[in-house]
């Protein structure tokens, strides 16, 4: 019988519960692996110690932001692949979102968690 592959980990780091708790639980009925953090800091922290097949990332949070995630996963050249979700719809923001690593951006009001979804499985299937 053969082994069945585990399932995705995705990293969900967005200060904005509700969001962030709906996307978590609809991966998990996707099948793949979810958590949630709060803030950037909190995202580097669990990035350090754990293995992610895929982080999504918000760009305005406390603490850390997530402009400063990608940055600093960029110095350390760790290639976890980034989405990010953010309210920020500025083409610039955009662009340095791209710029720093994501391999990905969509605006969280213009976006369902559905479509959100679909975007994880398209990348993971690439990869």
């Amino acid at each position: 019988m053969a082994k069945s592959a585990a399932p995705a980990k995705i990293l969900i780091v967005d200060d904005e519960k509700p969001i962030a708790t709906a996307l978590c639980i609809k991966l998990k009925k996707e099948g793949f692996f979810a958590e949630v953090v709060s803030n950037g800091a909190e995202a580097l922290e669990k990035i350090a110690h754990e293995r992610y097949d895929l982080i999504f990332l918000d760009l305005m949070m406390p603490k850390v932001s997530g402009f400063e995630v990608l940055e600093t996963l960029q110095a350390k050249k760790n290639k976890i692949p980034v989405i990010v979700s953010s309210n920020l719809s500025q083409p610039e923001d955009m662009s340095k979102a791209k710029a720093l690593g994501a391999v990905d951006y969509f605006v969280k009001s213009d976006t369902t968690l559905g479509a959100a979804i679909a975007k994880v499985k398209i990348f993971l299937n690439k990869n």
